[in-house]
């Protein structure tokens, strides 16, 4: 039970990275006409979906952590590596690329930057996802 518990909040990750970052915002910048609204609304989204990727990694975390006695297999070592990445990605996102976003501070690097991170915490998210679903014998 707790195995599927964790499949659905790693899919649930997945699932929201893809929807905000290839649905919602392109979406938002095509139909609001204004930029600057929508880089407003894009942001908040991507400032909850932040959130998002804390509480499912954390709640990940500990589902792998108390899977095992005392040691990781290589299966479970490698989740774990692909949790903390993404978490990672999304908190420097956040903290570190966001900011300097907002603030129009070399615009283009900076958004080419977090534009690289979400798609980094998307492929861990996925390759989590993958890995997690696989039926085992």
């Amino acid at each position: 039970m707790k195995g599927r518990i964790a499949l659905m909040l790693a899919a649930l990750w997945w699932g929201s990275l893809t929807t905000i970052g290839f649905l919602v915002v392109p979406m938002l910048f095509s139909r609001l006409g204004n930029p600057a609204v929508a880089g407003n609304f894009a942001g908040q989204l991507f400032a909850a979906q932040t959130w998002v990727a804390l509480g499912c990694g954390l709640v990940l975390l500990i589902h792998f952590r108390s899977r095992t006695d005392d040691r990781l297999t290589d299966a479970d070592r490698i989740a774990v590596i692909l949790i903390v990445a993404a978490m990672l990605l999304a908190l420097l996102q956040q903290y570190a690329v966001a900011p300097r976003i907002l603030a129009r501070e070399n615009l283009r690097l900076w958004h080419s930057l977090g534009s690289g991170m979400y798609l980094g915490q998307w492929l861990c998210a996925g390759a989590l996802l993958w890995r997690m679903g696989r039926v085992r014998d």
